[in-house]
């Protein structure tokens, strides 16, 4: 009776490291793929308010932008943006970009990202 009690506390040892395995992994990939969204959504919101605030003065949006694309590390360069009075008051903002996401070396993801805002 001892042996069997032992057997089941090595499958329950056994469950509990591949349970625990599993749930790493996913919290891994959560990160993974969470982060280029987070950074888009942060984006998108700050684009949203430059736009909004902007006094006509597109090319000083343009650059405040970008600024914000490189605080939050994203792959644009200045004239990937493209900022567009389309009347007295209002202002549209287009731009996209790729990112890779490598889980491991052995799976690789791109996703893309585009903001297109008119304020």
């Amino acid at each position: 009776m001892k042996r069997l009690h032992g057997h089941h506390s090595q499958q329950g040892y056994i469950k509990f490291t591949l349970v625990t395995i599993i749930l790493v992994f996913c919290i891994y990939l959560g990160v993974k793929f969470g982060i280029p969204y987070y950074k888009y959504s942060a984006f998108q919101s700050d684009v949203r308010e430059l736009a909004r605030i902007s006094l006509g003065n597109t090319e000083k949006t343009k650059a405040q932008i970008f600024e914000r694309a490189q605080e939050l590390k994203l792959p644009l360069d200045v004239q990937d943006i493209l900022v567009v009075r389309q009347t007295y008051n209002r202002v549209r903002v287009t731009t996209s970009w790729d990112e890779r996401v490598d889980v491991l070396g052995l799976y690789q993801k791109v996703l893309h990202f585009s903001v297109d805002v008119e304020e």
